[in-house]
């Protein structure tokens, strides 16, 4: 990259010196890799743009990458995660770059009037799909779209998922085994077109609607984990008045939860922006949405200790692409806070990762209430 008039160059910016932190740190999980410096690059003709969108920057690469490096100001920036949110403002801080960008949700007031977009490529391709057609919905006709990926994450899908927005899609040349897809002409839709998200499916089996945006795990279908804890919830905790559904995703668990049992007041969390609209959609869709709130939080952060009898858990197993213990270690100690003496933790989880020690150390005296041939629910009881 060479430095812009502005002054600003390679050496103003370290892409080292950035964090993962308020999210999970390990030696094998990274807070910038070779995608990032390749959008950066195949944008660097159009940096800095006078109206710049940053779509899914994991921990600020982009976003301070642009500031840093060619003098981006007004950037504005959606992260479907909450974690990071916050490591791109803990970043931001330390780089003396914190008026350099907005976050706003994905929608209007993001994206309109925006010239060029750069794009982490999410690894869903309902995701990539309500993204890109946010963007040719609301974005400039003249509109450059720069997303890139990991190889091994990247499929010929996402082609024709962008394709569907956009009338012009080119690929570049693989890079330390990234890619960069660069669309431009956005497709409008009709004004008579109703927005498609989020999508709405019932499931009659269980009583419940399932609404879905693109990034919320799983869709509108019902994860098997959750579907089998569902069987256990007139076991949770008799007497309760106050649960959590933790990650609640979608919130199938809370919904279903909340018509079972009406003397709860429920709250669903979840740190990614598309769970909590999808929940919330869910909830209202089901009747429950005076008894269920809603929340984007980091695991628990905004919940007082000993505030709750029980809490249900379906926690994920990865970090990006990682296989990693560290997100569930996390939600399970912030679980022991918020239970009361006495409360109730259950949990859904793969037999093979065994969380049963981790349980009882971090929370209380954990025993197996049930097992499949893929997994097993633990309630723990707060010591």
């Amino acid at each position: 990259m060479a430095p812009d008039p502005a002054g600003f160059g390679p050496a103003a910016f370290d892409f080292a010196t950035l964090r993962r932190f308020p999210d999970v740190e390990a030696s094998n999980l990274f807070a910038v890799d070779a995608s990032d410096r390749l959008i950066l690059d195949e944008a660097a003709a159009s940096l800095p743009a006078e109206r710049l969108v940053v779509i899914e920057d994991r921990y600020g690469a982009l976003t301070l990458g642009a500031a840093a490096l060619f003098g981006a100001t007004g950037i504005r920036v959606h992260q479907d995660a909450l974690s990071g949110e916050a490591a791109l403002a803990r970043n931001a801080g330390e780089l003396g770059l914190t008026d350099r960008y907005r976050s706003f949700p994905l929608g209007e007031d993001l994206l309109s009037g925006a010239t060029l977009v750069l794009l982490q490529l999410p690894r869903s391709l309902a995701a990539l799909d309500e993204i890109a057609a946010a963007i040719a919905r609301f974005a400039d006709p003249t509109v450059v779209v720069v997303a890139g990926g990991r190889l091994k994450h990247m499929t010929p899908a996402m082609n024709e998922v962008l394709a569907r927005h956009f009338e012009r899609l080119q690929v570049s040349p693989a890079r330390q085994k990234s890619r960069v897809l660069r669309a431009s002409g956005p497709l409008r839709a009709t004004e008579q077109v109703s927005p498609d998200w989020p999508h709405v499916s019932r499931h009659d089996d269980l009583g419940l609607t399932v609404c879905a945006h693109g990034a919320a795990f799983a869709g509108t279908t019902i994860d098997i984990g959750t579907r089998y804890l569902l069987g256990f919830l007139d076991r949770m905790k008799p007497g309760a008045v106050r649960a959590i559904d933790l990650g609640c995703g979608t919130g199938v668990l809370a919904a279903a939860l909340a018509q079972r049992r009406p003397e709860l007041t429920m709250i669903a969390s979840d740190q990614s922006a598309a769970a909590v609209a999808s929940a919330r959609a869910t909830m209202i869709a089901n009747g429950v949405a005076d008894r269920v709130t809603v929340v984007r939080d980091d695991a628990l952060g905004s919940q007082a200790d000993a505030s709750s009898e029980l809490i249900l858990l379906n926690p994920p197993f990865h970090i990006g692409s990682s296989v990693h213990a560290g997100i569930a270690l996390k939600l399970f100690a912030d679980a022991a806070r918020v239970l009361r003496p006495g409360g109730e933790l259950w949990t859904v989880w793969n037999t093979h990762l065994g969380y049963r020690p981790a349980l009882t150390r971090l929370v209380g005296q954990t025993h197996q209430v049930d097992r499949n041939a893929k997994f097993t629910v633990t309630v723990s009881v707060r010591r």
